[in-house]
């Protein structure tokens, strides 16, 4: 019998629930996972009734109640360490710039809403959109200059700081824009790895009715 649930979204759309799924499996907890199809911008009436935050991701494993995906991944890695860096230096700017993400880039989430079903380059290129991406690739070249060698952020580990912008990824293999040869690079590793591979062919499984119009256009 499982130790708990696991409740996602969507994935085709749900990034939040990617980045809470990747965390529970990179420290191999022995959860059911729970899949609610989303209605949109928060109002998912189904979620509300089992989350208490009324969002996913959201975990019960043994007496642990946990939500908000930051707090998963940190549950996650007192189980399993390995999910930041041993260093204390590359963990600390790894919850650093894990903790940026769950904060920022408003602007390209808006703009580029996650969509696994498609490669269609365009979208918004407000100022904004560009300042965050601009940002990200940053952070992605800095930290992979001082404590990588890849071909992930922190080295050949795939950590809560990868999924924690997994998603991002996902956003810039759909949309294409322009970005650096040493992003696509990291954009190509993240998306080979095997659990973001999984993530994808369920999500290409999921029924079309769960598909959501708003989510299907470019703004």
């Amino acid at each position: 019998m499982p130790d708990g649930r696991l409740f996602i979204g969507t994935r085709r759309y749900s990034s939040w629930s990617l980045r809470g799924w990747l965390a529970v499996h990179l420290a191999e907890l022995d959860v059911e996972e729970i899949v609610i199809p989303l209605t949109g911008h928060g109002a998912t009436e189904a979620v509300k009734r089992v989350s208490p935050s009324g969002l996913v991701p959201y975990l019960e494993h043994r007496a642990s109640h946990v939500w908000e995906t930051l707090a998963i991944a940190e549950y996650c890695a007192e189980i399993s360490p390995a999910l930041w860096p041993a260093d204390p230096v590359a963990r600390a700017h790894a919850r650093s710039i894990a903790a940026e993400m769950h904060a920022g880039f408003g602007a390209l989430r808006r703009a580029l809403p996650m969509n696994l079903g498609r490669t269609e380059p365009g979208g918004a290129r407000t100022p904004e959109v560009l300042a965050d991406i601009a940002r990200i690739e940053a952070i992605w070249a800095g930290t992979r200059e001082h404590f990588g060698g890849g071909p992930y952020l922190f080295g050949p580990a795939f950590t809560a700081a990868d999924a924690m912008y997994a998603p991002v990824v996902t956003r810039l293999l759909t949309y294409r824009p322009e970005i650096t040869a040493a992003s696509a690079d990291y954009c190509e590793a993240v998306r080979a790895h095997p659990l973001i591979a999984a993530w994808y062919d369920a999500a290409a499984a999921e029924p079309e009715e769960w598909r959501l119009p708003d989510y299907e256009s470019v703004r």
